[in-house]
């Protein structure tokens, strides 16, 4: 590495997820999700968790390399058998309320070449196995996080034009440091602030409980229903032990859950999507009576429709993220082909499970219950960019007035 003081600004960023993302405590379970090419950092997350007094560490490896080798050939029957030692894992996990550390670093591209339906069937069984932590995780009974780590793969994508593999290693990092504010002389300190920031923000629209957004933009004129006592959340979150975490490290969105049967009209996607190892372009989706009646891609189209077909649910939106367009990693005019980043530089809606955090006592609630006010219910959640500095957003109130939230792609108020 030549990024100047780059093991000491690792260190404070191992630091950081632990105190601020997953907010370690004493007699913590930690679980580690990360690519065996970012076992420096994950060994760092390690030391700095049993620092702050985790009572255990466990780190499950992955390789992208080696996942798409077993998708690629694995016996089919392989591909749709969890063993039964992952399924009592995740209900250990689950039952245990583990706090989770997830490390994206994957190359957007990883999986391209191989067989869509293979693919799409093992994530469905995979998705169905893992339930009971999913749910656990969707819910916040538990504290997670997800964070990011420069591969060599991810950051020739995102910087291509750098001639020398370390030059695009070093980009991402630099990045990855700036808006996980590393730079920052204290870093914790920072997210404090942006935290009280957003929850501030989220604020103003809890207290409005609008019935419904609409948004309109080039290629884009929906109408989104929202639930009765909805709850907008901010950068940070509480899980059910009372202790705060930070469920995305970069963030800057407030986001909330729709009625599942109450959007209409279409939208169009404004910035690539990274999902199942494939490039998703320019998709654009119609909607009818909350559900996806009709959509399409210009890039990766068979990817997007076994996504569709995951569940029922999978055709539903379970998330509305707001993010203006000024955002940091927005006007960095960087794409980053991934999730984590691109959804903190435009506004984005997600098909798939809501989280049951975002209406009033919802974590409480049974799956019927959740359905019976308006949440959606799948194996999968799948965030993708609709934004722009072009996009206008009303509230409308129950009372059919319309209150301006979004013009041009930033606040409005």
């Amino acid at each position: 590495m030549v990024l100047p003081n780059f093991k000491e600004n690792l260190e404070k960023y191992a630091r950081l997820i632990n105190e601020v993302g997953i907010n370690t405590q004493p007699s913590d379970t930690v679980v580690v999700y990360a690519s065996v090419e970012q076992a420096p950092l994950a060994r760092l997350v390690t030391q700095q968790a049993y620092d702050l007094g985790a009572a255990e560490v466990i780190v499950q490896w992955n390789d992208d390399i080696v996942q798409k080798e077993f998708l690629s050939n694995a016996a089919e029957a392989r591909l749709t058998t969890v063993p039964e030692y992952k399924k009592a894992e995740a209900a250990d996990f689950a039952e245990r309320r583990v706090s989770r550390i997830s490390i994206v670093s994957s190359n957007p591209d990883a999986l391209l070449g191989v067989d869509t339906n293979r693919v799409a069937a093992y994530q469905a069984a995979r998705g169905q196995a893992l339930k009971p932590v999913m749910q656990a995780t969707q819910s916040n009974k538990l504290r997670w996080t997800v964070v990011a780590a420069a591969s060599p793969a991810w950051a020739k994508k995102v910087f291509p034009e750098l001639p020398a593999t370390e030059e695009q290693v070093d980009a991402l990092w630099d990045e990855i440091f700036k808006t996980t504010r590393i730079y920052h002389a204290d870093p914790v300190k920072a997210w404090r602030e942006h935290d009280q920031t957003m929850r501030e923000q989220a604020n103003r629209l809890n207290r409005e409980q609008f019935t419904a957004l609409h948004y309109t933009a080039p290629g884009t004129d929906l109408m989104i229903g929202l639930p009765k006592n909805h709850i907008w959340e901010g950068a940070g979150s509480f899980a059910a032990d009372g202790n705060e975490f930070m469920a995305n490290m970069p963030t800057e969105e407030v986001f909330t859950a729709p009625d599942r049967n109450r959007v209409d009209g279409y939208i169009t996607s404004t910035k690539p999507l990274s999902y199942a190892g494939t490039t998703l372009l320019d998709m654009k989706f119609t909607f009818k009576d909350g559900k996806v009646i009709e959509h399409s891609a210009k890039e990766g189209e068979a990817v997007l429709t076994s996504l569709l077909d995951t569940d029922e649910g999978a055709r539903h939106l379970g998330e509305v993220a707001l993010v203006p367009d000024p955002s940091p990693i927005s006007q960095s005019g960087i794409t980053f082909y991934n999730t984590l980043f691109d959804e903190n530089a435009s506004n984005h809606l997600a098909l798939g499970a809501a989280y049951p955090f975002s209406v009033e006592g919802g974590t409480e609630m049974t799956e019927d219950e959740l359905s019976a006010a308006g949440l959606n219910s799948s194996q999968t959640h799948v965030d993708f960019m609709v934004g722009s500095s072009e996009m206008a957003i009303d509230g409308i109130r129950a009372d059919g007035t319309r209150v301006p939230v979004f013009r041009n792609g930033d606040w409005a108020q």
